[in-house]
């Protein structure tokens, strides 16, 4: 899978290294306060693609977080492409997370999606249906599917996404991204042990979202 050994995501490179030409191009020049301030926006870039480990737990039922961030939205909804009724989780990833996407579970890609749209503040609910998102149908343990829907934001206007319909995935792998600053909605079956809440912090790969019955 991409970017599985890399410190810092692969689709930082570009900017990476236009950032980093401008600094050496400024300090060739003498010009200091451009150096320093192309630097700073440098190290930015680094920072934010960097692409760090993280501690799967084990547990197959356990679904865990795809991104960094804040829950924002906890509850019942009707998911857009399938057409049922999930217990809905929203995570905001604000500019400073994390912005390499996990899955949350090990299983099979048993449909994709996408569609185009505005790029409304993704703290606004109106986001969910009316943002440019692209979304992964997984179905995992026990015929058991979830729903990961990455939805581009106010700033964001690049969703990547490696996986496609039919290829497996594992638990916390890393499954693409979103520049710069998002959302990612979870949809578990309604009958699932949910054990976060609005306002929790979460950690991609790592904190888990609830378990399949």
């Amino acid at each position: 899978m991409r970017n599985k050994n890399t410190p810092i995501a692969v689709e930082g490179y570009p900017f990476l290294a236009i950032a980093g030409a401008v600094t050496l191009l400024c300090a060739l020049l003498s010009w200091k306060v451009p150096a320093v301030a192309a630097l700073c926006v440098t190290l930015f870039i680094a920072y934010f693609f960097r692409n760090p480990d993280r501690n799967i737990p084990a547990d197959e039922n356990a679904v865990v977080a795809p991104a960094d961030g804040v829950v924002i939205y906890l509850g019942k909804a009707r998911e857009e492409h399938t057409g049922a009724e999930m217990m809905k989780i929203s995570i905001f990833m604000s500019v400073f997370n994390v912005h390499i996407n996990r899955s949350p579970m090990t299983g099979r890609v048993v449909d994709t999606f996408y569609s185009r749209g505005k790029f409304l503040d993704v703290r606004d609910e109106r986001a969910t249906f009316e943002n440019e998102r692209a979304g992964l149908v997984i179905g995992g343990p026990h015929g058991k599917r979830i729903v990961v829907v990455q939805v581009a934001g106010l700033i964001a206007r690049r969703i990547v996404c490696y996986l496609r319909k039919g290829d497996s995935v594992t638990k916390g792998a890393r499954y693409g991204l979103i520049r710069f600053g998002s959302r990612l909605d979870v949809y578990l079956p309604v009958e699932a042990d949910v054990r976060v809440k609005s306002g929790d912090k979460t950690v991609a790969g790592e904190t888990i979202l609830g378990y399949l019955s």
